[in-house]
């Protein structure tokens, strides 16, 4: 007789974290960490205890964005104290190898360094712990779906046709593993003439709704293309940070308040992903 099929063990839950967000792309160049920063910083000014990780090894952008290369701390029993960056608790390979040295690594350290963020981190009480993914459907993906219980994913495109059949790809990943999806958001989306006020499409508009209604999930929100947004990001003020009022953040704020709402729409609904992979 063949062996009995093992069953995986559960996904467990990062104590202390209400909902573990996770912010994803099918491919690279869609803003995704500029969505991801800016939507821990709009959850932390609306009131609730965020962190951040960031997961995408590769290029760990994050502390750019957040304008910070504070070296996180280590506790006596050697777990990592996260670094405080405008109100976000924040962690990323950047603080750990700063400057130009490039990561090459391969699986099994990557998956090392995943769960030592997720399981080693002294993340406290949070209401949204929001993880910035690498693009793609790769190690670090699964690495993050076999170790914890995510809560749902945000899956991050622009309008156009070669980054929406990349989404495609990712919102089955997310599926198959059995991860609720969030919803898209469709970032770049249009572009204000400054001259005439007129939307102008650069990358076209109005495709990640069509990908969501075409799969069944939500559109969460558009962000414009807007100069400050890329400015901010730059150089460590994203935009959300002001406040909802500020300059190119009111999309942001839109989308934060759509995350929130899927995911009390989520818990209402499930006790959290308790099922394991096939």
């Amino acid at each position: 007789m063949p062996p009995a099929p093992q069953q995986q063990p559960e996904r467990q839950a990062i104590p202390g974290v209400k909902n573990l967000v996770a912010v994803a792309s099918g491919k690279g160049g869609v803003g995704k960490t500029t969505v991801a920063v800016n939507l821990a910083l709009a959850l932390a000014r609306l009131g609730h205890k965020v962190g951040l990780l960031d997961a995408d090894v590769y290029g760990p952008n994050v502390p750019i964005m957040l304008g910070t290369l504070q070296e996180p701390e280590a506790t006596q029993d050697k777990r990592i104290i996260p670094v405080i960056s405008q109100g976000v608790k924040m962690i990323s390979m950047g603080l750990l190898n700063p400057g130009d040295k490039p990561m090459i690594w391969r699986g099994p350290m990557l998956h090392s360094v995943i769960t030592q963020f997720l399981r080693s981190v002294v993340w406290g009480e949070l209401d949204y712990l929001i993880i910035d993914l690498p693009p793609g459907t790769g190690d670090v993906q699964l690495t993050l779906i076999q170790t914890v219980a995510v809560t749902g994913a945000v899956v991050v495109t622009t309008p156009s046709t070669v980054a929406l059949a990349d989404v495609r790809k990712a919102i089955e990943m997310f599926r198959q593993v059995h991860v609720e999806v969030l919803g898209v958001v469709e970032n770049m989306s249009s572009f204000s003439c400054p001259h005439c006020a007129q939307p102008i499409d650069i990358f076209g508009h109005g495709e990640g709704a069509k990908t969501a209604l075409a799969y069944g999930v939500p559109m969460l929100g558009e962000i414009e293309i807007d100069p400050r947004i890329r400015v901010g990001g730059d150089t460590g003020k994203p935009v959300a940070a002001v406040g909802e009022n500020g300059p190119g953040a009111k999309s942001i704020y839109s989308v934060a308040r759509a995350v929130t709402a899927r995911l009390e729409e989520v818990s209402a609904t499930t006790q959290g992903p308790s099922v394991q992979i096939d």
